[in-house]
Order: structure tokens, then C-alpha cells, then sequence
């Protein structure tokens, strides 16, 4: 019973840990929610709901405006996974008679009968079956169902025919019907724990003026506050309401004062969508098919002027500009190119890794034991005139950039590889200042051995933070035009990397 008890407030504090996540925002008068419900939508989709501005709406997986979306929040005490029969397992959602995807169904029928405008999202800290064909289907960026890889068989004599098969036959419904549902459909694994949601919590507070609870608390008011005001039928919040009902608590405090930040997104982040806390966002997402893009000319013929103009927008207005990228290492490095040092402006960048910081160049002195770079020169062919440099600050790439450099770039004679004293790995970067002392070091050492020719090219694999591309792409100019390159770490297709764009665009 002990048990029993601990994982139903263990899940009553993960619901209502993710509904302050969203509602705080309204206490933001940029964000683009406009209202949040509690425990009062559609059946099994009605734990928290989102309403969005449509001036100012996300963009789903098919780069339309989401204007409303319905979140089901499923903890459990004990690892384990999930699969596509899962859903039309009524006892999956502890019911009795109608399933997950009986009620997802009937949700959409309400919400979204185009198939447009809504999602309705399951998140829970159990994972996709990696066996199990669903997770083919759900794009790793945004959780959506992909409706086109759903339907890339023809037949019901397949895995996908299956999943298909059965959950027409479970809804009574026909093939396009069962289309439109797909469509509204997304999933999202839950990765961090209560501890780590309550320190999330405690940033977003300090940014929109709600009373903190200091960490050496054991005690959360918040997980509370949330279940008296569902008793008192206080279950949907707009801006206006929400400030009162805060007020009444006596959890307003005084703000200081919010940093402007602009979020820059390739993919979606499972919990934390730019959208809800950045004053303005360039949407890159539908130019992708997970972490491929669709059409490798847009790197240079799209992307990058997009990028440039909505960075030197955004740095118009602050001496100290952040940046929140949820994007390639490729479009971090471009952002750097763009707003380098000639630009005026200290930026600051939010790193997710290992847990949500700012770093800027100037957020700590600099400190002597901080591991610096050993550089290794690797000989691929004396007669090759251009240069690689691979950067090992978070795993060794080098065996990888070798081999693929040695059989696919035949202009590349030599491989400078640098990797953090001690070795590669996740803490290898100490925080903004050490990873702008190690972008200039590097570009030191690189510039004096790259070739002499007006028109040769420096070939650059990156695996490190997206902060660390960042300041490096500020030292661009110092070591001439270079090649960005991509890794495809999901292994769908080569497992090996792929040129994306070259840098000054206006040289090529």
C-alpha cells in the first residue's frame, strides 16, 4: 500500500509539475499562451490542456499552426516501455472499457475534425519499444505521429500494415479517418525527474515572478496548490485569471527583469518548446525530416540569409542578446558567423547539457586548469592540398572523420584532430568562458596551417556543445572559408556525415 501510495503522489506531482510549466507562462505577457486548463478536456486528454495565440501559435509537424494542445501525463514508479497495441489496451490507461486511442479518437472528433489545429500528446516517462513499429512512425524531433511513414507500405501484410490494420478495426473507422487521427496523434518520453522538473520549475519562476522555493525545501507547495484550486472548480486559466488567482496565494514577487531570448529550432525539444518562453522563434523544423534536411541546397540558399537577418534583428535591441538553439551544430556555428566579435554584442547562449545553463563568454574568470587542446596532425594523402579539423570535445571522432575524409573528400590531405586534455566527454567544456578560450585557441592553431590558395577550403566535423559551435563560428573569419559538416547519429540512414554548408555563403 506504502508503494501504491508513494507512486500515485509521485504521478500527482508529475502532472501538476508539468502544468506550471505551462501555466507560468502566463504570468508572461510574451509568451504565446493565452490559456491552460487542468483536468478538464476530453476524456484521458484532459489532464492539461494549451491554448495558443494563432498570431503567434507553433507550428506542427507540418509547419501549421498548433493552436491547441492536450496532454495526457503518465508516470510510473518502475521503468518499462510501450507499443503501438498498447494503446488499444484499455487496461494501458488503468480503464475499464474505452482506450487510449478510443478516446484520442473522439478527442480529435471534438478539437480537430480537419485534422488540424490540435494535438493530443501522451507523455510519460515509459519509453517507445525500440522493437515495437510505432516508434518507426513518431518523428524523433517532435513526437508526432509521421503520417507518411505510417502509410510507406501499401499493404496490411507488414509491421506498419499491422499497426494500421489494428487500430482501424479497433476504432471501427476507415482509411481516412484513421489518416486525420494519425495526424493530431504525438508522443513524448518524459526523461527528466521530479527533482529535475522542480529545478526547471525554480528558473522559470525566478524569470516571471513567482514566489521560489528554495532547493533544501523538501516540501512543494506548488505540486499542491494545483489539486485546492481543482477542488475549488478553478480548472481553466487565462491571463488575467491566473495573476489573481497567483495574488491570492501570495506566490507574485517582483520580477527581474527578463532577458530577451530568441530561440532558433531544427528540432523540438520533447518538454521545453522555444515558443513558450522565447519572444520570438525561426522555425526551422519543417525544413527537416528528423535530422535530415529535406533539400541540402536550402543550407545556403535558405537557411543561412533566414538565420543572418533574424539574428541581426534580435541583436538590434540588447547589448546581450540570448540565444536559445535547439538546432544542428551547423546552424549554432552559422550563428556564430553572423554575430561574431566584430558584432558589438556579448551573447549569451542557453546550454541543455548536462542541465540548463547561460553561458557567455564573461560568465565565470578564467581558470588556468581548464583542460586545454592536444592537437593530433593525421597524414591522409601529402598530395591532397585542403585541410579537415575534427573536434573530439564531447566524444572521439576521430577514427569516423578519418575514414570518411580518406574516402570521400579527395581534396583533403591532412586531419588535425583536437580533443580536451583528459579526454573527450559530456563535462570536458567547464561553461561559456572556457568554451570561448578553447573556439580561440583553436582557430590559433588552425589558421597558421590551413593552405595558402584564396580558394581552399577548411572541412570541419564538430562534436561538442552547440555553444562551443557557437563562439568557434565567431573565429570563421580568422581561418577562411570552411565546410560544415553533419554526423547522422540516429542511424537511419549511412551512419556517416554529410557536407551541409559552406561558409562565407557569398563565396561560393
Amino acid at each position: 500500500m506504502t508503494q501504491a501510495n508513494t507512486a500515485r503522489r509521485d504521478g500527482d506531482a508529475f502532472q501538476a509539475r508539468q502544468f506550471w510549466r505551462r501555466a507560468a507562462r502566463l504570468l508572461d505577457d510574451q509568451s504565446p499562451i493565452r490559456r491552460v486548463g487542468f483536468e478538464s478536456g476530453p476524456k484521458s486528454y484532459d489532464d492539461i490542456w494549451v491554448e495558443y495565440d494563432p498570431a503567434h501559435a507553433p507550428l506542427d509537424q507540418c509547419g501549421r499552426p498548433l493552436l491547441r494542445e492536450h496532454l495526457q501525463c503518465k508516470w510510473h514508479v518502475t521503468p518499462d516501455s510501450y507499443g503501438y497495441l498498447h494503446l488499444v489496451d484499455p487496461t494501458f490507461v488503468n480503464a475499464n472499457a474505452r482506450s487510449l486511442l478510443q478516446r484520442a479518437h473522439r478527442a480529435q472528433q471534438d478539437f480537430a475534425p480537419g485534422g488540424e489545429g490540435a494535438r493530443f500528446k501522451l507523455l510519460t516517462n515509459w519509453r517507445l519499444d525500440r522493437a515495437d513499429p510505432l516508434r518507426a512512425i513518431i518523428g524523433l524531433r517532435s513526437g508526432a505521429v509521421r503520417v507518411d511513414r505510417l502509410y510507406s507500405t501499401q499493404t496490411d501484410n507488414s509491421k506498419l500494415g499491422e499497426v494500421r490494420r489494428s487500430w482501424r478495426e479497433h476504432l471501427g473507422i476507415d482509411e481516412d479517418a484513421l489518416r486525420i487521427l494519425a495526424g493530431t496523434l504525438a508522443f513524448g518520453e518524459a526523461t527528466d525527474s521530479l527533482d529535475e522538473l522542480r529545478d526547471d520549475l525554480d528558473v522559470l519562476f525566478g524569470l516571471v515572478g513567482l514566489r521560489r522555493i528554495p532547493p533544501n525545501q523538501s516540501a512543494f507547495e506548488y505540486d499542491d496548490l494545483v489539486y485546492q484550486w481543482l477542488a475549488q472548480g478553478r480548472l481553466e486559466f487565462d491571463r488575467a485569471s491566473f495573476r489573481q488567482a497567483c495574488q491570492q496565494q501570495g506566490l507574485l514577487v517582483d520580477a527581474r527583469k527578463r532577458p530577451g531570448v530568441y530561440g532558433v529550432k531544427s528540432f523540438e525539444h520533447a518538454l521545453d518548446r522555444l515558443e513558450d518562453r522565447c519572444v520570438k522563434v525561426l522555425d526551422f523544423v519543417p525544413d527537416f525530416d528528423d535530422r535530415y534536411i529535406r533539400s541540402e541546397s536550402d543550407w545556403a540558399g535558405k537557411l543561412y540569409p533566414a538565420l543572418k537577418a533574424f539574428l541581426l534583428d534580435a541583436a538590434k535591441g540588447s547589448e546581450r542578446p540570448r540565444l536559445a538553439l535547439d538546432a544542428h551544430a551547423t546552424l549554432a556555428f552559422a550563428a556564430g558567423s553572423v554575430l561574431n566579435q566584430k558584432s558589438g554584442r556579448v551573447v549569451e547562449l542557453e546550454q541543455r547539457s548536462p542541465a540548463r545553463q547561460v553561458w557567455a563568454l564573461d560568465d565565470q574568470p578564467s581558470d588556468p586548469s581548464w583542460p586545454a587542446w592536444e592537437c593530433e596532425c593525421i597524414d591522409i594523402d601529402v598530395t591532397r592540398p585542403e585541410l579537415a579539423v575534427a573536434v573530439a570535445l564531447t566524444h572521439d571522432i576521430s577514427a569516423d572523420v578519418q575514414a570518411f575524409v580518406a574516402r570521400t573528400v579527395p581534396t583533403v590531405g591532412r586531419l588535425l584532430v583536437f580533443r580536451p586534455v583528459g579526454g573527450a566527454g559530456q563535462a570536458s567544456v567547464m561553461g561559456g568562458r572556457h568554451a570561448f578560450e578553447l573556439a580561440q585557441a583553436l582557430a590559433a592553431q588552425v589558421r597558421p596551417q590551413r593552405p595558402a590558395a584564396v580558394d581552399s577550403t577548411v572541412h570541419l566535423f564538430v562534436a561538442g556543445p552547440n555553444a562551443f559551435a557557437f563562439f568557434l563560428g565567431q573565429q570563421q573569419v580568422a581561418m577562411g572559408r570552411m565546410c560544415l559538416y553533419e554526423f547522422d547519429f540516429d542511424g537511419a540512414r549511412d551512419r556517416s556525415y554529410r557536407p551541409s554548408l559552406t561558409l562565407p555563403v557569398e563565396a561560393r
